[in-house]
């Protein structure tokens, strides 16, 4: 496995397994990896015959007041779960060599992008998110990259702009990961301590309360979402950032489920930022 941090050496990587006919996969991560990230380059390995695995901790995706600095970093146990997982390369950039200081062209989306972690999070997050993502895409150059649906409005949004930008990448769904007690495996995880861990267990719970209410036959989201407040309520320790029920294309908000759509919510669990979603249908 190899580790590579400069940009040219990491595009002529790619290009030379390219040339030998073999399929390149990018998983793009922000490090600290976890089971939900090797969940990943499993599905990555069943599409690819090589594959890439990114660790960069994007500072343009993180707001001001956000845990950038703070944000976990350990590559030698990252390099060494990779290593046993298989992975081919590992990009790990400098930030310098990421952003100029003059760099003044970023990837922006105007639509999708305005709701939920858009809206709540101080900064341009989104714009940062598409910025690294078509970063990596034009370094990495795969043929396919994995991202992970708990990141259920990134997800859709990269799809998107993938879809309006025609760039000739195929991007895979990777299936939540989640801990025993059903909580969304996460790096942010480890900021909690034993009771938080169990007062953020209120976000699955919240999940499954609106599926079984849906299974039910209620389709009016303004019950739908008066139940979840009121039963994060119950956890002392939770403070809700937002809860959203939209139109799983669109991502604009809906009054009723008619169609597909995704039940969105971020919960503060003491220092740490919480968010989880799922697909409601009736």
């Amino acid at each position: 496995m190899e580790v590579i941090s400069d940009i040219q050496a990491m595009r002529s990587w790619t290009r030379a397994q390219k040339n030998t006919g073999q399929r390149v996969a990018l998983v793009p991560t922000m490090g600290f990896l976890h089971e939900g990230h090797l969940s990943l380059i499993h599905a990555a390995k069943q599409h690819a015959e090589k594959v890439i695995v990114s660790i960069f901790v994007n500072p343009t995706q993180f707001g001001p007041g956000e845990d950038y600095e703070s944000y976990f970093r350990d590559l030698d146990t990252d390099s060494a779960k990779c290593k046993a997982e298989g992975v081919d390369a590992i990009f790990h950039p400098a930030p310098d060599s990421m952003y100029l200081p003059d760099a003044s062209a970023y990837v922006n989306e105007e639509l999708l992008s305005l709701g939920m972690c858009g809206r709540a999070r101080p900064g341009d997050h989104f714009k940062g998110v598409l910025t690294i993502v078509t970063k990596l895409f034009n370094i990495c150059e795969p043929d396919l990259a994995v991202f992970g649906e708990k990141d259920g409005q990134q997800l859709r949004l990269i799809k998107r702009m993938v879809r309006d930008l025609d760039m000739p990448v195929e991007i895979i769904n990777g299936p939540t990961l989640r801990e025993a007690d059903g909580l969304a495996m996460s790096s942010r995880n480890a900021y909690l301590s034993d009771e938080e861990r169990k007062q953020a267990l209120c976000l699955k719970q919240s999940l499954d309360l609106a599926c079984d209410l849906v299974k039910q036959g209620e389709s009016n989201c303004q019950i739908l979402l008066k139940a979840i407040h009121d039963h994060i309520g119950k956890f002392d320790h939770a403070e809700i950032d937002y809860v959203e029920i939209v139109d799983d294309e669109s991502l604009q908000p809906i009054e009723r489920i008619e169609s597909p759509a995704m039940l969105a919510l971020a919960v503060k669990v003491g220092k740490a930022r919480l968010i989880d979603n799922c697909l409601l249908t009736l």
